[in-house]
């Protein structure tokens, strides 16, 4: 029980409602999806949802069943309104936070931006924050200050209308582009995750070698993942076809971008990057190519890297613990394999091959 986290989570009803009627046909805002992903991550002990009441009369009894306390705030003008139920909600975030120490997490179930400095003082106040809106009315500049941000949409048990959804709306120029998607979608749907993977690989591989050099431990599986949400707190695991991140990881080891090994914890791997690259072959590939590029010139490094995979296909820096072609050329530079400049005139660097 210690171990787990405790959360309160807080909902800008009228803000997630109407996102949810505006961009998914009309249909009505479910709770149960937000409910289950938060029970993955902690106990819910404070469920706050905040609106004026008497415009969401069924939306009442769905969220007094799930045990979510109504706090009414009375209809008033326009922005005055909506600015009272912000207003209110923020106090109560904060005074939470101050009074409950053992409240290590706060959800905030909102798009809207103006809740930003609100995030930035429970984070100041050492609160984990997770946010939650729905996509298409998030302002961009929510998620990135979040320690975690879940689209609605993407939840598990939300489902997103296609056809169906855009026939509530007045047809004219939704009703053509509602026709054109079932048709599209099976071709994207099986090219897009090899392209997404293979981009999910490199930002693996990326993040594992920065830790890797910044941390004397070894790289947990939770750390790793952490840390790719502090990167991105919008990241998913389940975006790329995955209902894991460990089944995430072990697709990954199978393809040899990274090694898996037993970690501190059960469940918790270790995380490195294949150490089956020959260094001193890559050196000597790396001379053999600018030696033949040269001519007795330099090469620009912009476009070196696919002339080594020219010469031998599976080339790649990130198998020898390099983080950037660039970084594994410097390395050379400094083994006396090669010559590494910087030309503002050629605004590159160039390299020359060593006798």
């Amino acid at each position: 029980m210690d171990a787990e986290d405790r959360i309160a989570l807080f909902l800008d009803y009228e803000n997630l409602a109407l996102g949810v009627r505006d961009h998914h046909g009309g249909r009505a805002f479910d709770f149960r999806p937000i409910a289950d992903a938060l029970a993955e991550r902690g106990r819910v002990v404070v469920r706050r949802a905040y609106a004026d009441w008497s415009y969401f009369d069924e939306d009442r009894r769905m969220l007094t069943r799930s045990h979510v306390e109504l706090i009414e705030i009375p209809q008033r003008m326009g922005a005055t309104r909506k600015n009272a139920a912000d207003i209110k909600m923020a106090v109560d975030a904060v005074e939470l936070a101050f009074e409950r120490d053992y409240l290590s997490t706060f959800v905030i179930c909102t798009g809207d931006s103006d809740f930003t400095p609100l995030v930035y003082k429970l984070r100041e106040l050492n609160k984990r924050v997770i946010g939650v809106g729905v996509e298409r009315s998030t302002s961009a500049l929510l998620p990135p200050a979040c320690d975690e941000f879940l689209y609605y949409d993407r939840l598990e048990g939300v489902e997103v209308p296609t056809t169906t959804g855009r026939r509530g709306r007045p047809g004219r120029a939704t009703a053509p582009e509602a026709a054109q998607p079932p048709e599209p979608e099976p071709q994207p749907v099986a090219e897009e995750p090899a392209r997404d993977v293979d981009t999910l690989a490199v930002l693996v591989a990326q993040t594992v070698a920065g830790l890797q050099g910044g941390t004397s431990g070894e790289v947990t599986a939770s750390g790793l993942k952490r840390t790719l949400l502090r990167k991105d707190p919008t990241f998913s695991e389940s975006d790329y076809g995955f209902r894991t991140f460990g089944e995430l990881l072990r697709y990954l080891a199978e393809h040899n971008v990274v090694e898996l090994a037993e970690g501190p914890a059960k469940g918790d791997p270790e995380v490195s990057l294949p150490e089956r690259g020959d260094p001193e072959a890559a050196f000597a590939l790396l001379r053999s190519v600018v030696a033949d590029l040269a001519g007795g010139g330099a090469v620009a490094l912009s476009g070196l890297k696919d002339q080594l995979r020219r010469a031998r296909p599976d080339f790649s820096e990130k198998k020898l613990g390099y983080r950037s072609f660039l970084q594994f050329c410097k390395a050379a530079a400094t083994g006396g394999v090669v010559d590494l400049r910087w030309s503002p005139d050629a605004d590159d660097y160039l390299l020359t091959p060593r006798s």
